[in-house]
């Protein structure tokens, strides 16, 4: 509701908005005073009302108290009082509270490590600058111009590492500082301003003079994503301007030439002041959320408005094709109606958006959902002639099409009955598969009580999962294929004859399978306690323990370790994720869901190849960015995927959060120092030091796993081997306490838990192990 003419107290009744996430009413005439109930909105993430007049009124302090406020923004309100203690808004990204009349300190307590923008300029602060303003990782700009401000300043970039992009600009024009020795020697990436301080009376030193010139803070000038990218050799007149095609920078095949759709977004309430250490994750989320390739996506310029809002013109191109160079009608709506109705989710700090434009220009200038109107002169009895010559024609080669098919149909159920016969009639597969079971439709069906909702347990790619009571008192899993899912049956006998084959600890067992009635399903050992996802999210269940996380860990490696070197051939897994990674009543993990796992082929000369090119797939968050951007599917494709799942099992967040990437997070925080500060604290406090070092070393691990070059990932063999020396790092004996016995029996998991929080490997074989670390026993 901002830009309007609004006048009046903000209604109490808002607070009651249970599902607003964005509540901007500002640049109106509002008036009375910030009703604290607004702090009560459990979903609120922006509150802006900047440049209105609550004349006389304090910043609640309970505004302070927002879980998920990302933005607050409080501009020129004619505000009085304190500056709140925000400490308690864990993900606060930006805090503008400038041009208004408060008084007091700046409170001492931290900002949140996500915080980019601090704008407390023209107020009556006085006292110093807080030294907890320094190691904030993602600070772009420390605004505290026009203040009483003075004493030491603190070195606010000191346990910063710049990338390359990054900019830092600390503005303390207009104070009282006298004393700046430590920031006389910033580096290039920041920008200290100290004119009208008194410091500045002796400018006779050089570096003072450097930092005392009369000037404003800089507005980040207008951008792109690609501005240091050629087209190399290619030739310009070979892709004409002039039509709007142009070069596909970074397409899979060079001087790919291409006709994009322009698409122009404006950010309403950014929550950063400097775009370009954004840019890419932005492209990435963009084209995530999309489904396309990096490569067809550029933002073509950027630059910021009044508001401050934040316009991006951006240009996607048709995925790269030997026949076609431009989209066909079918995507370019669908692109059109994601954008339109709002269906781009990005990360929180980016806010609402709103559609400035899109371009159809050149090959699609006369793309349109209406039929042209005839402009012709012809006359009425030749329109009427040519109407009716065309209802013949129509008459006549619709009645052909039908007789055909009607006729395919027919030959279609013909074929279908007797594939339908040689089924029943033979349901033996054609190939030796003496480890699993062939199950006929009814005992399933009896298994499942006829495959109903109470019976359903999950639903994946290849269909729905449902728990089965086998006539023996068996319990298993049953995945029933939907019909897109469907195979031929010699694929689906392959299928089952690869997984057949693969026998480890830590992957889950197949047990049969059933091919009936138009019917393909698989039958799988049944995991008591669901799945690592669930067990991570705390579902009615206790928090895992480190040792736990840790066993966990090392299981799933060991498990994919497998694959890549024990399989024949060698499976690459393809889709990583905590939801594939299923636990049995003791709490050990197994691997689940091969799917859309890839075989690794033979070369023409029988030489294992070192990666299979490939369709994407995979689940967003969880791919590798190499595969993802070369089609590229090696084994460390896998080592990226298990890295994302370190993490989550290290801090208990989710890979993507309203595009907030946990690899981003997570380095962000380590290069800061502040590493503990996204530790899942559920797992429990510990003091033993090596506590500490052993989820240092887990976390260093899962980094070097996630790195954007496969090369500097580790081998799935170094990892098993790291974790199985990180598990032996544990005190002993090691007594978990945030895993205890329980009496709510959800399936076995807290007694096992607490049973097994730290285990010898005494009772493991040693096809299980494979550092020599550990003591071998009898082999399996």
């Amino acid at each position: 509701m901002n830009n309007n003419s609004i006048t009046g107290q903000i209604p109490l009744e808002y607070s009651s908005l249970s599902d607003v996430l964005h509540f901007l009413m500002d640049n109106n005439k509002l008036t009375g005073y910030l009703p604290r109930e607004l702090s009560q909105m459990p979903s609120l993430k922006i509150l802006q009302l900047d440049n209105n007049n609550f004349a006389g009124t304090e910043i609640p302090s309970s505004y302070g108290n927002i879980p998920n406020l990302v933005k607050l923004s409080l501009r020129n309100c004619n505000l009085e009082g304190p500056v709140p203690d925000l400490s308690k808004s864990p993900l606060l990204y930006y805090l503008d509270i400038s041009s208004n009349k408060l008084t007091g300190e700046i409170p001492k307590n931290r900002f949140s490590g996500n915080i980019t923008t601090i704008n407390l300029h023209n107020n009556m602060l006085n006292g110093s600058i807080p030294s907890n303003f320094s190691g904030l990782p993602r600070l772009q700009r420390l605004s505290l111009q026009n203040n009483n401000l003075s004493g030491e300043i603190p070195v606010i970039w000191e346990k910063r590492n710049f990338s390359a992009e990054a900019k830092l600009i600390l503005d303390l024009r207009h104070n009282l500082f006298s004393n700046v020795s430590s920031v006389l020697n910033p580096p290039s990436n920041v920008t200290v301003k100290l004119y009208g301080n008194p410091v500045c009376a002796r400018g006779n030193e050089r570096n003072i003079a450097d930092l005392c010139g009369v000037s404003t803070v800089e507005v980040e000038s207008p951008g792109s994503s690609s501005e240091n990218s050629t087209t190399g050799e290619c030739k310009r007149q070979s892709c004409p301007i002039s039509e709007n095609y142009d070069y596909v920078i970074g397409s899979p095949v060079p001087c790919f030439c291409a006709a994009p759709l322009g698409i122009g977004l404006r950010l309403r309430s950014p929550s950063f002041s400097d775009f370009r250490p954004y840019t890419v994750s932005y492209m990435l989320d963009v084209a995530s959320n999309l489904g396309i390739n990096m490569y067809q996506l550029s933002i073509d310029s950027f630059s910021w408005h009044s508001g401050p809002r934040l316009a991006i013109n951006m240009k996607l191109f048709p995925e790269y094709s030997d026949l076609n160079s431009k989209f066909n009608t079918t995507e370019l709506h669908r692109i059109v109606d994601f954008f339109a109705t709002f269906s781009l989710v990005t990360d929180d700090s980016l806010g609402p958006y709103e559609i400035m434009y899109f371009s159809l220009l050149g090959p699609y200038r006369d793309v349109t959902l209406s039929f042209p109107s005839s402009n012709s002169g012809m006359s009425k009895g030749a329109k009427v002639g040519i109407a009716l010559g065309a209802i013949a024609f129509f008459i006549a080669l619709s009645s052909v099409s039908l007789v055909l098919i009607i006729k395919r149909r027919k030959q279609k159920r013909k074929f279908q009955k007797v594939d339908m016969e040689q089924r029943e009639a033979n349901p033996k597969p054609p190939m030796n598969m003496e480890s699993v079971k062939g199950y006929n439709l009814a005992e399933l069906e009896s298994a499942t009580s006829s495959f109903s909702d109470l019976s359903q347990i999950g639903r994946g790619g290849y269909g729905k999962v449902y728990r089965g009571h086998l006539a023996g008192g068996l319990i298993v899993a049953v995945k029933r294929a939907e019909q897109g899912s469907l195979q031929g049956q010699k694929e689906f006998y392959t299928e089952i004859e690869l997984l057949s084959r693969l026998h480890h600890r830590n992957l889950v067992s197949l047990l049969g399978y059933c091919d009936q009635k138009g019917e393909q399903m698989l039958v799988y050992e049944f995991m008591p306690n669901g799945s690592l996802q669930d067990a991570l999210s705390a579902r009615l269940r206790e928090p895992l323990s480190l040792a736990l996380r840790l066993r966990i860990a090392l299981g799933s490696a060991r498990g994919i370790l497998y694959l890549h070197t024990e399989a024949d051939p060698p499976i690459i897994h393809r889709d990583i994720k905590p939801s594939n990674i299923l636990l049995d009543k003791k709490m050990n993990p197994k691997v689940a869901d091969f799917g859309i796992s890839k075989l690794i082929a033979l070369d023409d000369v029988g030489v294992q190849r070192d990666h299979v090119t490939t369709l994407v797939k995979g689940t967003p968050g969880y791919v590798d960015p190499e595969y993802y951007l070369s089609h590229r599917l090696t084994e460390k494709s896998d080592v990226y995927s298990l890295g994302i799942v370190f993490l989550e099992i290290l801090t208990g967040m989710r890979p993507i959060s309203h595009g907030r990437n946990i690899v981003r997070e997570v380095k962000e925080a380590c290069e800061a120092g502040m590493m503990l500060s996204v530790i899942d604290g559920s797992m429990g406090e510990y003091s033993e030091s090596e506590w500490e070092e052993c989820v240092k070393r887990f976390m260093e691990l899962a980094i070097r796993c996630c790195r954007d070059d496969p090369e500097e990932r580790p081998r799935m063999l170094e990892i098993v081997r790291e974790l199985e020396n990180l598990y032996g790092m544990l005190p002993k004996p090691y007594s978990s306490p945030s895993v205890q016995s329980s009496a709510s029996g959800m399936s076995g998991f807290a007694a096992s838990a607490s049973a097994s929080s730290y285990n010898t490997f005494s009772h493991l074989s040693s096809n299980q192990l494979v550092s020599g670390v550990i003591p071998s026993i009898a082999p399996r």
